[in-house]
């Protein structure tokens, strides 16, 4: 019976490669349940979040129009997996976090937690500042352009659905600099000094990205860039911070050790 378990699991106790294809295979599986059912639900009400999004546009005057038999359908099932996905995100991030865990030391495995955790909350903080802040104002900007003018502004809904899920990824992922920044200078991939030193180029390469990812005027571009810029500066101090802490942790650990 030992011997079995031994066999089994392998000499040092770590489970053979079978085992963990077997494991993958298994939270695959659970995954694709999770974002099949999650797509089935989304898919129920799409037609009410196409409404919700396109709500956004006709406060401002934007009228909506589909140019293909089936495009209104596709933007449906467009929006039914994109909000699936949402959905089973945290179900899928646990499954990743779950299946490398045993292979991670401890302070890795709090360092890979915080991160997941960390992450999904800066990305919906960049989704919501996309929704509250920056995509109102946007929309406003590209239809008053057009007040004056002889053409009528008869957008496609597979366009303006498009737009608006790329600002929210965008800004999703802007978001995420803090906690790429941490991750990265814990892993010591990443200085702090590399990045204080590199300030002034990153703010050109920060206005950079806000003058592709924004309407081409100075007012948003600049709504883009400071909060990219304050959440570098926020990154810097953060990273800053956890390390003094991990140094001074180290240190007492070692004294520790002494005594």
């Amino acid at each position: 019976m030992n011997n079995h378990k031994k066999h089994k699991s392998g000499q040092s106790g770590s489970m053979p490669l079978s085992g963990h294809l077997r494991e993958l295979r298994n939270r695959l599986a659970i995954c694709m349940g999770t974002l099949v059912v999650a797509f089935l639900v989304a898919l129920y009400f799409s037609q009410d979040l196409i409404e919700f999004l396109t709500s956004m546009g006709t406060v401002y005057g934007y009228e909506f129009v589909y140019i293909a038999p089936q495009e209104l359908l596709m933007q449906q099932f467009s929006i039914a997996l994109v909000a699936g996905v949402c959905i089973c995100l945290p179900v899928i991030l646990y499954h990743i976090w779950a299946f490398i865990q045993p292979g991670l030391k401890a302070n890795e495995n709090s360092l890979f937690l915080a991160a997941i955790i960390s992450g999904l909350i800066c990305f919906l903080i960049g989704i919501l500042f996309a929704y509250r802040i920056m995509l109102p104002f946007m929309l406003k900007f590209l239809i008053d352009i057009s007040l004056g003018s002889t053409i009528t502004a008869a957008i496609s809904v597979e366009k303006y659905v498009s737009f608006l899920l790329t600002i929210f990824l965008v800004f999703g992922i802007i978001f995420e600099m803090p906690v790429v920044s941490v991750l990265l200078t814990q892993m010591g991939l990443l200085r702090v000094e590399w990045m204080k030193k590199g300030f002034r180029p990153a703010i050109i390469v920060i206005f950079f990205i806000a003058a592709v990812v924004t309407p081409p005027d100075i007012v948003s571009q600049t709504m883009v860039a400071l909060p990219m810029i304050l959440l570098y500066q926020f990154s810097i101090l953060l990273s800053s911070l956890l390390l003094r802490f991990r140094r001074k942790k180290k240190k007492e650990d070692g004294q520790e050790d002494e005594s």
